[in-house]
């Protein structure tokens, strides 16, 4: 008898096909995802399950789901996942890290490109049929070449988005809370820097940091009054990072230019003041979303289940300790 396995929401067909020969599957086939109580419920008697950022995996599910061998979660972060509790009960959780690096890069990039240079303001402009004759000062924005970018997090995306900044002969400069080596300082053209030159120094801020209890709200009140008054903040990390509240402030009193959110604290739920401001680019947790990436992404989460279940090393796991 084969084992089972819970996929917790719509993913790719072409994940089911890659565990379709080695489980019994389960699969709530909607873009809505199941409560927490559901969640528990559908995950008795399972070994499997291959699960979402949206999808609280904490210890009462994995208690409902004692049967559980591995956590296979369709994304890079894994902040949604209880990993303590998944370790005391030797279950292996995975991610899929590195497929959507470049295509996350592009985003963060493509935001703040949009914000500094008030794409999203002057497409509204136009369509709401206010534009009546070209003026000098019409839309104008923030050159981006030329000037800094901080990285906060040199992490993959981080990587990308430096690479990408050498195109348009930038600066960069970045803090991690590990710090790369001079060599790859070097290959990647970067700057470290201490978390206040970083806030102080940079005219683009792009956010790249996991979340955890040391990046929640690390981008707030004080870290705004350190900006420039021409800064623009993109986010394409996790929502809680920035405290959205300051953010707004800022935005409001002019301490910096613009912004870019890809995420938001209770997603999908936006801050009401931010919905309101013109000087802010918003899209709907899209970092990741291209038709490649994102089937690769639940191609990944499979192959991660699928090898746990024959009792292989899954590729990617988060807590290679419990295997």
């Amino acid at each position: 008898m084969k084992p089972g396995i819970l996929v917790s929401r719509h993913v790719f067909p072409e994940a089911i096909d890659i565990l379709q020969p080695v489980a019994e599957i389960h699969y709530h086939d909607s873009s809505t995802g199941l409560s927490a109580e559901d969640l528990q419920a559908a995950v008795v008697g399972k070994e499997a399950v291959v699960c979402q950022l949206t999808d609280k995996i904490d210890a009462a599910f994995m208690d409902s789901g004692s049967d559980l061998k591995v956590i296979s979660n369709v994304a890079v972060g894994f902040d949604n996942i209880d990993i303590p509790a998944a370790n005391e009960r030797g279950i292996v959780v995975t991610n899929t890290p590195g497929v959507l690096t470049d295509t996350t890069a592009d985003l963060a990039f493509t935001l703040m490109v949009s914000a500094a240079r008030r794409i999203s303001e002057a497409d509204r402009f136009l369509r709401a049929g206010r534009w009546e004759q070209w003026e000098i000062d019409m839309m104008t924005g923030h050159d981006i070449h030329g000037h800094t970018l901080g990285i906060f997090g040199l992490g993959r995306i981080g990587q990308g988005m430096a690479r990408r900044a050498g195109g348009f002969d930038m600066r960069v400069i970045y803090h991690d809370a590990m710090r790369a080596t001079p060599e790859q300082e070097a290959e990647w053209g970067v700057e470290n820097v201490d978390r206040d030159t970083l806030f102080r120094e940079s005219d683009f801020l792009s956010i790249h940091v996991p979340l955890n209890d040391a990046t929640r709200h690390a981008v707030g009140k004080d870290e705004f009054a350190l900006m420039k008054p021409n800064a623009v903040l993109v986010n394409t990390s996790r929502g809680p990072v920035v405290d959205e509240k300051a953010l707004a402030d800022a935005l409001e009193q002019g301490q910096i230019a613009s912004a870019g959110l890809d995420v938001f604290e209770e997603e999908p739920i936006v801050e009401p003041r931010l919905l309101a401001l013109e000087n802010i680019v918003l899209v709907p947790h899209i970092g990741s979303a291209s038709i490649k990436t994102r089937t690769r992404m639940c191609t990944m989460a499979a192959e991660n289940a699928a090898a746990v279940l024959t009792g292989q090393r899954p590729p990617n796991p988060v807590n290679p300790e419990v295997l």
